[in-house]
């Protein structure tokens, strides 16, 4: 099982979260009572949820008014604060984690040591509310034993107004908190993501994820936002059975028409030894009509620049072409051990099992396995491997 944040379109808040995480399920009532009630620390705020349409997409839109507006604390006495509320210690202890991630982004913001952020800087009583809020609804649908995959973030663009004065979009505490995560400008002149949004988000998810991986949807969830403009402003949480796994690699290719067979045989067996995923060489015709050969590598991007220092020095190419960060769909797959007689002997074979949809889509037996059982037993090699494979159960 596997839950998609999608923030791509309409962007993301602390309230978009929760009236998503409704839409899948959360109580709404029990999450009313409890946001306001850990926001009347700090404040006072009413809670309520309504179901909206959103340029033709029905969500649930989660309003959080402050009602009273809370006193300045600095950093420390907040923490102190949200410490002392009466709720699960693990609700507690998510929540302090997503307010740091706040207080330390806008630390290093404005150049100012943790303990002498502000409390307006952190969130007021309405983001009080929006982070517990979130937290309990993640707890309430045991989001912590699913894996979390977060696709990237519409931030929007213009300017916004906060407590500092005017600043761009997105504002630099938002940048700060999503230090390594994927984002998108646009798609308009206004602000899209949040901090508290962001906050929530990198605290939620265990991976992030340029596209979104093969997956069986089986409930989604729209989260409102506040405004209005030519596209849906809404958060989408997919609850999802994750039927393909998915990796980031880099594609490495350039054409080669000077080295020798014997040459593209050492580089094909270097490269991977070198740390490539998978080397191929596939014959092409170059321009006049030159003979050559398209070397592709797939590469993981920590080893990249290495695998390109490799092929400038190993070929002499003068340009080397690299698509970075492409989707890489994989089928989940282990390996099975299998005692299987061929001509009156048994034999262990390995077996590399595939699986797409949990339905198996490949049962192959181990090439090495099936030279060894051939060579021991003088049968042809194709029909060892028919043997083993049709005994494979």
């Amino acid at each position: 099982m596997a839950i998609i944040i999608d923030p791509q379109t309409g962007g993301i808040a602390g309230n978009m979260i929760i009236g998503a995480l409704v839409d899948l399920g959360a109580d709404e009532n029990k999450l009313k009572e409890i946001m306001e009630y850990a926001a009347s620390e700090f404040g006072k705020v009413e809670v309520s949820f309504e179901k909206i349409i959103k340029k033709g997409i029905s969500s649930t839109y989660c309003h959080v008014e402050m009602v009273e507006k809370s006193p300045v604390f600095h950093f420390n006495e907040f923490i102190e604060k949200i410490e002392s509320l009466d709720l699960d210690k693990k609700i507690i202890e998510m929540s302090v984690r997503i307010f740091e991630r706040i207080a330390v982004a806008e630390s290093k913001v404005h150049g100012s040591s943790l303990e002498k952020v502000h409390f307006h800087e952190v969130g007021a009583s309405d983001a009080v509310a929006d982070v517990i809020g979130a937290v309990y609804a993640y707890f309430d649908l045991n989001l912590d034993s699913h894996e979390i995959i977060g696709l990237p973030i519409a931030l929007g663009g213009g300017r916004v107004k906060t407590a500092h004065g005017i600043l761009p979009v997105p504002a630099p505490a938002v940048v700060e908190i999503l230090k390594g995560a994927n984002c998108l400008g646009g798609p308009v002149d206004s602000e899209l993501a949040t901090p508290t949004g962001s906050a929530i988000y990198m605290e939620f998810c265990n991976t992030l994820e340029e596209f979104l991986p093969s997956i069986s949807p089986l409930a989604i969830g729209y989260g409102a936002g506040m405004k209005d403009f030519d596209f849906p402003n809404v958060l989408r949480i997919i609850k999802t059975e994750e039927i393909g796994e998915g990796d980031q690699v880099d594609v490495i290719e350039t054409n080669i028409d000077h080295l020798t067979g014997e040459e593209i045989g050492y580089l094909f067996d270097k490269l991977l030894e070198e740390g490539a995923r998978d080397v191929s060489v596939t014959p092409i015709i170059m321009k006049k009509n030159r003979q050559g050969s398209l070397l592709k590598v797939i590469s993981k991007r920590e080893v990249r620049e290495h695998i390109i220092d490799v092929m400038f020095k190993e070929i002499g190419t003068l340009g080397i072409r690299i698509a970075p960060n492409t989707h890489r769909g994989i089928a989940k797959r282990e390996f099975v051990k299998k005692e299987i007689e061929v001509a009156n002997e048994t034999f262990e074979v390995t077996f590399k099992i595939g699986y797409f949809n949990n339905q198996i889509i490949s049962k192959r037996p181990e090439f090495e396995d099936i030279k060894k059982i051939a060579e021991k037993t003088k049968l042809p090699l194709k029909e060892v491997n028919s043997i083993v494979s049709d005994k494979y159960e």
